[in-house]
C-alpha cells in the first residue's frame, strides 16, 4: 500500500467490494456516548464478516487524568486489531450505528497508528440496511491479523499545545461542542463548563449531519473558513472527550486540510487540571 486512500466510502461502491476475493475487512464500532454499549446492537445484526471492536475499551485507552478517551496504549491496539484481522495495507471499512462519531474516531486511530488504508462507511449501518444490503448475525471468525502499530502518524495536540495553538494568531483551534456547552451555559458530562481561551466554536452540525453524511467539500470549506481556517493558520480540533472532534479531522481532511491535529484528551482533560484557564460567553475570549 503507498498511499492513503479518501477517507469514505459509500454503500454501493462497499457492496462491489465485498464481492472481491479479498475484501476490506469490516470493522463495526458502534457505540453510545451514554450506553448501553453497542454489542448488543451488533449482535442483533451487522454486515457479514464484520468484527466488532470497542470504541471504549479497544480503540482508546482507560479514562483518567488524560481525558475520558484517550490515545491507546500501542501494544494493546495492536493486540485489538490483529485479533479483529487487520492486516498490514490491508484495506479496512469501519462503521457505526449511523452518526459517524465512533466510525470517525476509528479511522482516526488507525490513521494515527499507521494504517493509511482506512475508510470510514458513510452513512454508517442505517445506510447499509436502507440499501437493502444483507446483513449477518453470524459470529465471524477472523484470521490473526498482522498489522504493526506505529503511532503518530497524524499529529496530536496535548493541553499545553492546544493552547498555544488557541492563543496563536497563525493558528486556529476548534471546539466542536454544541454552543451552549462552549458558552459555558451547560455542561452535562464534566465538572466544569466553558471552553479553552481563544478557542473558536464550531458545531459538529455545521458540517456533518446527524445520519452522519458529510456536506460537500465545498461547503466544508465555506464553513472552516466563517471559523478562521485557512491555508496559512495552522488547525487543531476538541470536544468533549476526542470522539467528535476526530469526525471534525475527518472533516477537515475532506476540506483539504490533511495536517489538522487532535487535541484527544480534550476538555475531559483541560479540566482535570484545575490550574488551567477557563473561558465563556459566545467569542473566544470569553
Amino acid at each position: 500500500m503507498s498511499g492513503t486512500q479518501e477517507p469514505l466510502v459509500e454503500v454501493d461502491r462497499l457492496g462491489v467490494e465485498l464481492d472481491h476475493a479479498d475484501p476490506p475487512t469490516l470493522l463495526d464500532v458502534r457505540w453510545r456516548l451514554a450506553g448501553p454499549p453497542g454489542h448488543a446492537d451488533y449482535l442483533a445484526g451487522h454486515l457479514p464478516g464484520a468484527v466488532f471492536v470497542d470504541l471504549d475499551t479497544a480503540l482508546c485507552g482507560p479514562p483518567g487524568a488524560a481525558g475520558r478517551h484517550p490515545l491507546p496504549d500501542p501494544a494493546a491496539l495492536q493486540a485489538a486489531l490483529r485479533a479483529a484481522g487487520v492486516r498490514a495495507g490491508h484495506p479496512v471499512v469501519v462503521y457505526d450505528g449511523g452518526d459517524g462519531m465512533a466510525a470517525a474516531r476509528a479511522w482516526w486511530t488507525l490513521r494515527w497508528a499507521g494504517h493509511r488504508s482506512v475508510r470510514l462507511l458513510h452513512g454508517g449501518y442505517p445506510a447499509w440496511v436502507a440499501a437493502g444490503r444483507p446483513v449477518s448475525t453470524d459470529p465471524p471468525n477472523p484470521l490473526p491479523g498482522d498489522v504493526v502499530v506505529r503511532p503518530g502518524e497524524l499529529p496530536v495536540l496535548d493541553a499545553g499545545q492546544a493552547a498555544a495553538l488557541a492563543a496563536a494568531d497563525d493558528a486556529v483551534l476548534l471546539d466542536v461542542r454544541v454552543a451552549p456547552r462552549y458558552r459555558g451555559e451547560v455542561e452535562p458530562i464534566d465538572p466544569v463548563a466553558g471552553h479553552v481561551p481563544g478557542a473558536a466554536n464550531l458545531p459538529a452540525g455545521e458540517y456533518v449531519g446527524p445520519d452522519g453524511r458529510f456536506v460537500t467539500a465545498d461547503v466544508l470549506r465555506e464553513r472552516f473558513a466563517a471559523a478562521g481556517v485557512s491555508a496559512a493558520r495552522a488547525v487543531g480540533a476538541y470536544c468533549g472527550s476526542g470522539v467528535t472532534a476526530a469526525q471534525a479531522v475527518l472533516a477537515l481532511h475532506l476540506a483539504g486540510r490533511t495536517d489538522a491535529a487532535l487535541y484527544v484528551g480534550s476538555w475531559s482533560n483541560w479540566v482535570a487540571d484545575s490550574t488551567r484557564p477557563v473561558a465563556s460567553g459566545p467569542t473566544p475570549g470569553g
